[in-house]
């Protein structure tokens, strides 16, 4: 069995670049029926831009960012009338080869008169009309909102296949396939996750450039409509999350299933990026909550949904939350100790910097952290001998919880990995790899941050585990004793089991069940603990 047939890339029966060039550039383009091709990255970077058109016809309206950045602006429009041309043409140098066209007398003439080749003449047609016609057509520009109508290239087909993969499936059903991960949800679950990106990403630069007095002072007005529409879409998305939530697997019961996906860490986040909004607008009568706009930076965090390697972290933060606070009390005890010893010490030499214990505590954290700011400094030789002894003290302490979390944190890739290898086990199991798995693998790859060579040679080891574990399977225990290399090799396999165990079981519940059962040893325990990597061997 060759390993790069179960790659992440193309698979084998997936049409093969061959023949002329325009099927050959078509193929690596545009293709839509070829996964690894470049067709969804220019559906991706052409969407964006349009999103920056539509961003700078926005701000082009204000005068006060529009005059003085006025050449920018007409680059920009220059740069993005190039790149949509480059596309227009490029798709009619393709159309023979294009399957809604290719069986036409004139595929070029059919894809000039289809409804997106129109749409992507009407976004650039403005720009040549002003410059190559001599009159005031300045009105024109207002066409370049056409350019959204872009968008809708890649919408309609993602509508039509999410309309496909959810027919006959209720409302609900079809709003947690869209707002939730799943194998219903297809480009529109993607599309819908990159919408809500944009707009945190808005939003929160809003906020950053508010707090900019000149620009808050002319854009006033702007950043109270922007704020609004971001906190109507947050709470749609919001309120979609809560209303959808009983389909997922644990979750079935309307009020407590609901209750409890409101408790869980992404949708706290969720509520926190819409909150401050509500409290200023509802509370502003009563209290002065202008400071609560800052925390509007928390839509940030929303950001951690979308990022396999921010779950990681969280899932190694909660994991080794105890240890993590063990730490943190020593630190908090070592921090009043420090404070305490240089109150004692400097007091009575600089009573205005060492008033008090809780003043000291800035000079001590400062010290510890191994910053040294130098606004506090000690001046008796006590006090100097003490900041030599406790900085070098510190360097170790404060060290601490991001070593743990360092090593944590590569632990739990290990196990991740380890497990999309037991994955690819149960995949390799027919020996062959099928559409539904191929898309797994990929974007597995893409979390764990894995090349295709990586994953191939990930594979390819597994097809050799797998075909010796077959071969250790069928052999009893003394005829596997008699060769080291099969003995090795079983061992890993049992160790590999011993890992899926915990893998497959909630946190601590094999422990927690073995000590009220008593049923393992000390050793056996200790052992247990170190193949899971949770002590060292």
């Amino acid at each position: 069995m060759n390993p790069t047939e179960h790659s992440a890339g193309p698979s084998s029966n997936e049409p093969k670049p061959e023949g002329t060039f325009r099927q050959r550039a078509y193929a690596a383009l545009l293709d839509p029926h070829i996964e690894d091709n470049m067709h969804k990255s220019i559906e991706k970077w052409i969407g964006i831009l349009i999103v920056a058109n539509l961003c700078a016809l926005v701000f082009e309206h204000v005068q006060a960012i529009y005059t003085p950045y006025q050449n920018w602006f007409h680059y920009f429009d220059v740069i993005s009338v190039i790149i949509f041309t480059a596309e227009y043409l490029l798709r009619l140098y393709l159309a023979p080869e294009d399957h809604e066209f290719k069986h036409s007398k004139s595929p070029h003439l059919k894809y000039i008169s289809s409804p997106f080749a129109i749409i992507d003449f009407l976004a650039v047609a403005p720009f040549y009309l002003q410059a190559f016609i001599p009159f005031d057509l300045r009105v024109l520009r207002s066409l370049r909102l056409l350019r959204i109508l872009k968008l809708f290239r890649v919408l309609i087909p993602a509508w039509k296949e999410f309309q496909l993969a959810n027919r006959g499936r209720t409302f609900r059903q079809k709003i947690h396939a869209l707002v939730y991960p799943s194998d219903y949800g297809g480009e529109l679950h993607h599309l819908f996750d990159n919408f809500i990106v944009m707009w945190v990403i808005l939003s929160v630069v809003a906020v950053v450039l508010e707090s900019v007095h000149s620009i808050h002072y002319v854009l006033n007005i702007e950043f109270i409509i922007l704020d609004a529409m971001a906190v109507s879409v947050f709470t749609i998305e919001y309120c979609l999350r809560i209303y959808s939530s009983v389909e997922s697997p644990g979750m079935s019961h309307p009020i407590w299933g609901r209750l409890k996906q409101a408790k869980t860490p992404q949708t706290v986040i969720d509520l926190l990026a819409i909150l401050p909004f509500f409290l200023e607008v509802f509370l502003h009568h009563l209290l002065d909550l202008r400071f609560l706009r800052v925390f509007r930076l928390l839509r940030l965090l929303k950001l951690t949904r979308y990022t396999g390697s921010t779950k990681t972290l969280f899932t190694v933060v909660v994991r080794e939350w105890p240890v993590l606070a063990g730490s943190a009390f020593i630190m908090l005890l070592l921090v009043i100790l420090t404070a305490s010893l240089g109150y004692l010490f400097e007091h009575d030499a600089q009573p205005e910097k060492f008033e008090n214990i809780p003043q000291s505590i800035y000079w001590a954290v400062i010290t510890l952290a191994s910053v040294g700011y130098g606004d506090i400094s000690p001046v008796t030789p006590m006090g100097r001998m003490m900041t030599i002894i406790l900085a070098l003290l510190g360097i170790g302490i404060f060290a601490i919880p991001a070593a743990l979390l360092a090593s944590a944190f590569s632990d739990e890739l290990v196990k991740e990995r380890d497990q999309l290898k037991a994955n690819l086990f149960a995949i390799l199991k027919d020996g062959k790899i099928e559409a539904k798995e191929t898309q797994f693998i990929r974007e597995e790859a893409k979390r764990l941050h894995l090349s295709v060579a990586e994953i191939n040679a990930l594979i390819e080891q597994v097809i050799k585990d797998k075909e010796i574990e077959d071969n250790l399977k069928s052999l009893p225990l003394h005829l596997i004793a008699q060769r080291p290399a099969h003995a090795i090799e079983y061992f890993k396999t049992c160790i590999s089991e011993i890992r899926q165990i915990e893998m497959h079981m909630a946190p601590g519940e094999f422990e927690n069940t073995a000590k009220e059962l008593d049923r393992l040893t000390d050793s056996e325990m200790q052992l247990w603990r170190q193949i899971q990597g949770k002590t060292s061997p």
